[in-house]
């Protein structure tokens, strides 16, 4: 019965609604970030929306080319695309600054330079989706060979995730990208809970991981001449006291965080209205466009976008639960961590909750491999649910 089903019946509408939401949003928003005078180049407004118009169409078609493709081609196909990120990751590292194929922003060579002026391109924002395709096929394959599950097999399942994420986030940060590395991190943590690996192992880890953590934020509060001896900067302190109290280090790296800060308040309940805009906040269009959206709608618009983000999650943890084939399950897992994590980052940076890291809000700040990142594993999860049914009858006619 299922298998009669049209496209258009087994296509996601309501996933595609969200999108064009998010769309409208993020035209809004950057219509009004690019006001301000550091988007002018001799005296001439700079224009972003063309250009995002361009990124949302391209991966539109990104996400109608991954839907085609059936969750079995992807896991036979999965070494290929991991093999593929972690090669560019590579070949962004080897090749060098000299040559007009690489480029360093903001301290970090995570960029490529596309011939006849088409513009840049970041690796790094597809790897993101390329290993939760590896790491996908990593679990099934081993839950599929290793039918009975031992403390032994768990053992060996976190050393094989560890093997599949130790290659790309290795040359992630060595670019540095601290952001996309966290990112990595976020994705693996929600991988391995979900992998079914046993809590007798992941509590000991976690509880090892989270002291680590804050036995270095005491030492950068309080022991920073012995960090310094470890090969720590000043510039790695200055990171943390400025976010702990931007207003004592208001002239430099608290600065950011201070105009946003005073953006965001500034809108208090109902905004300022379309380009409304009276605070001065840098890369306002980028990493910081949810301060643009609190100053221009206030409380009430800021809420409602991340009511938005709470339903483009649930309704994917919704897909998750309604799949049952293990790899489709890994792969939506995965690009929900991603995505959560994101809008968790960048809102909270924003808002002082987190450290400043560059990381974008997804399907709202402008960029062209962000967005198509993104939209590539949104296509996944389209996938996913457009094939699924026939998948789930085809496997019980075998059995």
């Amino acid at each position: 019965m299922n298998l009669d089903k049209k496209p258009v019946d087994r296509f996601d509408w309501p996933l595609a609604f969200i999108l064009l939401l998010f769309f409208g949003i993020s035209i809004i928003a950057i219509a009004s970030a690019q006001t301000t005078g550091q988007y002018k180049i001799n005296s001439i407004p700079v224009n972003f929306i063309p250009s995002q118009i361009q990124w949302y169409v391209i991966g539109s078609i990104i996400i109608a080319i991954t839907m085609y493709l059936e969750p079995e081609q992807y896991k036979k196909a999965a070494w290929i695309i991991y093999g593929g990120g972690v090669f560019l990751l590579v070949l962004l590292f080897i090749l060098p600054e000299g040559m007009d194929l690489v480029s360093r922003r903001n301290g970090a060579k995570s960029w490529f330079h596309l011939p006849f002026g088409i513009g840049s391109i970041q690796p790094a924002e597809f790897m993101k989706t390329f290993f939760i395709i590896g790491m996908a096929r990593t679990i099934t394959n081993h839950h599929e060979r290793y039918l009975e599950k031992t403390l032994q097999t768990d053992f060996l399942l976190l050393g094989k995730i560890a093997a599949v994420f130790l290659l790309p986030f290795s040359f992630i940060m060595l670019q540095p990208d601290l952001g996309t590395g966290l990112v990595f991190i976020a994705i693996t943590v929600a991988l391995v809970i979900v992998a079914g690996i046993t809590w007798r192992i992941i509590l000991p880890i976690f509880a090892v991981t989270a002291t680590f953590g804050g036995t270095l934020l005491w030492m950068a509060l309080y022991a920073q001449e012995f960090m310094a001896k470890l090969g720590f900067k000043p510039y790695h302190f200055e990171r943390i006291y400025s976010w702990l109290d931007p207003y004592s280090y208001a002239s430099n790296e608290g600065l950011h965080l201070i105009t946003s800060l005073n953006a965001i308040g500034s809108g208090e309940i109902f905004g300022k209205g379309f380009q409304g805009r009276e605070v001065y906040v840098a890369e306002s269009h980028t990493d910081f466009i949810f301060s643009v959206i609190g100053e221009d709608w206030g409380f009430i618009g800021a809420s409602l976008v991340i009511c938005l983000y709470f339903f483009l999650i649930y309704h994917m943890t919704k897909i998750t639960l309604e799949l049952k084939d293990p790899f489709s399950t890994y792969i939506c897992a995965g690009i929900i961590a991603m995505i959560t994590f994101h809008v968790f980052e960048n809102i909270g940076m924003t808002t002082q909750l987190l450290p400043i890291t560059g990381i974008p809000l997804p399907f709202i700040s402008y960029g062209g491999s962000s967005l198509m990142g993104n939209m590539l594993a949104i296509g996944l999860v389209f996938s996913m649910k457009f094939h699924h049914r026939t998948y789930i009858f085809s496997s019980d006619d075998e059995e």
